[in-house]
């Protein structure tokens, strides 16, 4: 089934301001809170789209890959980008500022029962991928160290702030009662303060463990992109949920070929005989070897297009091509016999420049690799 667009889940145009967009989510998100539609899947579900469709809108890099992609801007991706693995942990989490006052106890129900979600730190890693890796999509396995809750650790709700993670102040002013809320000092926020703890964990109760992660990552990522592995950074205390994995890709230099966005560059060199006489090639291709024909008379400069032997679209719109430039090697050396071979050749009409009208200028070549 199609997923419904985001700015029509969310009522809003694709001109709306980014004022407007939160707008029209927070009152979305207040009319299908959990705590006022108790046991109703139906408003849990749309509570999620709505979160979904807002984590996409208000982040103006997402919403301009939204804008000319749509949902296939995040298909593909091993589970990375966009919002539809979101829990409703991970939505209070990370949109309850939202909510203002709507809610009482922080990001929860109109009568304060929510217990604050504290979320662990997020972790950060950088992987190095070859081009055919990339080319292909991989799976790693990586090994990270990441705090998790120590075996036998206990915790007790906050007596402070009875679990909201925020305490309140009544103050008297000369112009009425004013009611402040902030961090609760004692637990942190975290609404949870350790009851028993191991002799082997931190005053948090959290102890550092080497785990293997699976880490899917998608063909045609590029250098400098993030991806992220939920739930697989540092464990929170208490009932907290996980923080993410952030996974940093460094793409490695290849021998032969060169990346451009997703196109592919390899410089072949030819020598006059086989410039003159045409052969076949082999050469290197993210796929294995790939021959090649060299036509006869062949010029220097020449540019030949394999297509769909690039890099394939991280958001799956095809496959970009390689370009074979051709360069005649000319020897710098000859003997006798070669020499006097080539001074006769000089006034030869087969050796004379004659180019015609399909031998297209550096210009036109530079302008038809961009086309």
């Amino acid at each position: 089934m199609a997923k419904q667009d985001y700015y029509e889940i969310l009522g809003v145009t694709k001109s709306a301001s980014a004022a407007e967009i939160k707008k029209a989510y927070r009152k979305m998100a207040i009319k299908y809170h959990p705590d006022k539609n108790p046991d109703d899947k139906n408003a849990e579900e749309m509570f999620k789209q709505a979160a979904e469709a807002y984590e996409v809108l208000s982040d103006a890099d997402k919403k301009a890959r939204y804008d000319q992609f749509g949902h296939a801007a995040f298909e593909g991706a091993g589970g990375f980008g966009g919002g539809s693995h979101m829990n409703m942990d991970d939505i209070f989490s990370q949109f309850g500022d939202i909510f203002g006052g709507a809610f009482g106890g922080g990001f929860g129900g109109f009568s304060g029962q929510r217990q604050r979600v504290v979320k662990g730190s997020n972790m950060r890693i950088r992987v190095k991928l070859s081009l055919e890796e990339i080319a292909n999509g991989v799976e790693k396995k990586i090994k990270v160290k990441r705090k998790v809750q120590a075996p036998g650790v206990s915790y007790k709700t906050c007596s402070t702030c009875n679990g909201s993670g925020q305490v309140t102040r009544v103050t008297n002013t000369i112009l009425g009662r004013m009611q402040t809320a902030s961090t609760c000092n004692v637990c942190g926020g975290a609404g949870q303060i350790i009851n028993k703890k191991p002799a082997d964990a931190d005053a948090h109760g959290m102890i550092s463990q080497e785990e293997t992660v699976s880490i899917k990552i998608p063909a045609g990522v590029v250098d400098g992109m993030q991806l992220k592995v939920s739930g697989k950074g540092n464990e929170a205390p208490g009932n907290g949920i996980a923080g993410d994995l952030l996974v940093a890709i460094t793409e490695q230099d290849h021998a032969t070929l060169k990346r451009e966005g997703d196109n592919l560059h390899y410089d072949l060199y030819v020598s006059l005989p086989d410039a003159v006489l045409g052969t076949t090639k082999e050469i290197d291709a993210v796929t294995g070897k790939v021959r090649i024909k060299i036509d006869a008379g062949v010029q220097s400069g020449k540019i030949l297009r394999l297509r769909g032997k690039g890099i394939p679209s991280i958001n799956g719109y095809g496959q970009g091509d390689l370009l074979v430039h051709v360069n005649v090697w000319t020897p710098k050396t000859l003997n006798k016999e070669q020499k006097s071979f080539f001074e006769k050749m000089r006034e030869d009409e087969h050796f004379s420049p004659k180019p015609e009208s399909s031998d297209k200028s550096f210009f036109e070549k530079v302008k038809d690799m961009f086309s």
